[in-house]
């Protein structure tokens, strides 16, 4: 009933005197979907942020959320977020587990479980004018500060990666922190900025590729020595052995805030997480979301220089062999994860909103059949749009059983959701 009368008020304010009948059919259909229920509750805002991180425990009873007061508009660095965890063995009572003053509405203070640990959980923050990252032990409370912030972190837990949060905010909103001026916000092609790797034991750091490094890998018809360059998006592989991450470039950054969401070009790297041995996996310019599916394999939304249409590509690492997936069933650009045990046949994805029903619909294709099942449509309003989107970015449990994502459609802001798919796959 909650979600009718949203809908409903959602129609009167566009000025329709009744549903509209995508959203009743929609209403109808909604059985058809697995079983959902909402994790979180307002007043207060909930979300998790991005896909690829660790959001469930290893025994998929406790689950990760930021807790937020306001949304739409851009943080302040005085805006401070409280990191917590549900208790879903406990009719999901929310515990809070500490603050972040680092954050974004894309993803979150990268909080995250600690790969390899049972109990021990990460996030970013700032103090004394820098991004550190915070180890907590959610079970004895024990707590320690690390240096710097982290992106992605090691198989074993025992390494984290991270760009530059403040080089990103200088050169594209939504995806960095307020609060700290990027120390090279005159360099074009710094060699001072890049990719850091960091020692979660001891907090030693090494930045192991500038992003100047990347500039002299030649682009066949493009001078990035006369672009603004920044990272995003870092991914340890599977075995620990490879890091992926966009270098991206743009004209110009002395332009407002919004027009910094888009406008930019992208490649595709990988690299020894020592930095050495880097390669262009794709050149062409057109290459968003990623995962890896093992340590040679990896799957992008992208479109090669051979191809008409962007679609899911399957990489080879370090070789420009590739194939294409889902080509008729995944017309669209998502967020992509390999849903655990299910020998990497299945994906799980989802859709930004359509542009008249404005839904955004989940989903697991299934590689071998070319199988595409919807696990659920959530209707996301048009005041919820460029950094302050709500995403869906599905996230697995450990277990393959279940998933959670963010959503607004409950009328009550962002929230997380549950979806029960272990009947599905």
């Amino acid at each position: 009933m909650q979600r009718r009368s949203f809908l409903r008020t959602a129609a009167a304010s566009a000025g329709l005197s009744s549903l509209p009948s995508f959203l009743c059919s929609q209403e109808a259909a909604a059985e058809n979907f697995p079983p959902v229920r909402a994790l979180t509750k307002g007043p207060k805002f909930h979300w998790f942020g991005y896909y690829d991180k660790l959001e469930f425990d290893p025994t998929d009873r406790y689950i990760l959320t930021n807790q937020v007061e306001f949304e739409g508009r851009t943080p302040s660095p005085e805006d401070v977020i409280k990191v917590g965890m549900i208790d879903t063995g406990e009719g999901d009572k929310w515990t809070e587990l500490g603050s972040s003053s680092a954050w974004g509405w894309q993803q979150g203070c990268m909080f995250q479980w600690l790969p390899g640990s049972q109990s021990k959980v990460i996030w970013n923050d700032r103090e004394n004018g820098k991004y550190v990252s915070r180890v907590l032990d959610v079970k004895t409370g024990e707590k320690r500060t690390l240096p710097m912030p982290v992106y992605s972190i090691s198989p074993d837990g025992k390494w984290a990666v991270t760009p530059d949060f403040a080089r990103i905010d200088y050169c594209r909103s939504g995806y960095g922190y307020p609060g700290i001026e990027d120390p090279c916000k005159n360099d074009k092609a710094p060699d001072k900025s890049g990719v850091w790797r960091m020692n979660i034991e001891t907090g030693e750091t090494q930045l192991v590729f500038s992003i100047a490094q990347a500039v002299a890998i030649k682009h066949p018809t493009i001078d990035l020595t006369e672009k603004w360059n920044w990272f995003n998006h870092l991914l340890i592989s599977p075995d620990g052995k490879r890091l992926i991450f966009l270098h991206r470039w743009r004209d110009r950054v002395d332009i407002p805030r919004e027009q910094k969401a888009g406008g930019f070009t992208t490649r595709m790297f990988t690299v020894n997480l020592d930095g050495s041995d880097p390669y262009v996996l794709e050149p062409s310019g057109i290459v968003s979301h990623f995962i890896w599916r093992d340590g040679q394999t990896l799957v992008a939304w992208a479109k090669p220089d051979a191809e008409e249409k962007a679609r899911v590509i399957v990489y080879k690492d370090q070789t420009r062999e590739y194939t294409k997936i889902g080509e008729e069933k995944i017309p669209v650009d998502g967020h992509m994860t390999y849903v655990p045990h299910t020998n990497n046949e299945w994906l799980l994805m989802d859709t930004y909103p359509d542009p008249v029903r404005r839904m955004q619909v989940p989903f697991l294709y299934h590689i071998p059949t070319d199988k595409k099942v919807p696990i659920g449509s959530f209707f996301e309003p048009r005041e919820y749009k460029g950094e302050f989107r709500c995403d869906l970015h599905p996230r697995a449990s450990n277990d393959g059983r279940k998933v959670v994502v963010d959503s607004v459609h409950g009328g009550n802001g962002r929230q997380m959701y549950l979806i029960d798919i272990k009947g599905l796959v």
